[in-house]
């Protein structure tokens, strides 16, 4: 008796079929993203609050993050932002701690997914000086996030996600939780802006 190999592929709303292991572009809509991404906690969901802190309303944070750190970039450099976390639509958002215990396997799959998005949406790859820009601005997302939501002190914050760097009002207000529709919408309507010269 021959064995199947197991089902390696998710079925999206959109009634795309998404394989995880060889993801076609063409198998990825920004419905599917902003939906998943609204829909999947931050810090496994042990923030304060009476919604969860989502990937999508994260991934807004990080592009204004990014807006303040490099006013001046394309519109390529502010989806490379937007959709820094966008495998965890479909892969989900593993904590940092458990990904390092799972070793490469999952950031093979995270990679393979990220390229497949980049070529869907017309995206390059960013250069090193810009990935690094995309890292510091989501350390410092996480660092604000960790202590206006997850419980952290201030010290710890600081061992974990290195020094506060001082951010607008306005792009600190978006460590406010919102209602699943709403993150939704936002990523939706951020994504369009982007995308449109």
């Amino acid at each position: 008796m021959t064995m199947r190999p197991p089902r390696a592929w998710q079925r999206m709303l959109s009634g795309r079929r998404l394989d995880l292991l060889d993801p076609s572009p063409l198998d990825i809509e920004i419905a599917d993203i902003a939906h998943g991404l609204a829909r999947v906690a931050r810090w496994n969901g042990q923030t304060a609050g009476p919604h969860v802190f989502s990937v999508a309303q994260h991934s807004l944070l990080v592009e204004a993050i990014g807006r303040h750190l490099l006013p001046v970039h394309g519109p390529a450099e502010g989806l490379e932002l937007l959709l820094h976390d966008g495998p965890e639509y479909v892969i989900g958002d593993i904590i940092s701690p458990f990904k390092a215990a799972i070793g490469d396997s999952y950031k093979a799959v995270e990679r393979r997914l990220l390229s497949a998005m980049r070529v869907r949406f017309g995206m390059p790859t960013p250069s090193p000086g810009f990935a690094r820009l995309v890292k510091r601005a989501d350390r410092i997302a996480a660092r604000l996030e960790a202590t206006r939501l997850a419980g952290f002190s201030a010290a710890e914050a600081t061992r974990v996600f290195g020094r506060p760097e001082p951010l607008p009002p306005e792009t600190e207000a978006l460590a406010e939780p919102w209602p699943t529709a709403e993150a939704q919408g936002r990523y939706l309507d951020r994504f369009h802006a982007l995308m449109t010269p």
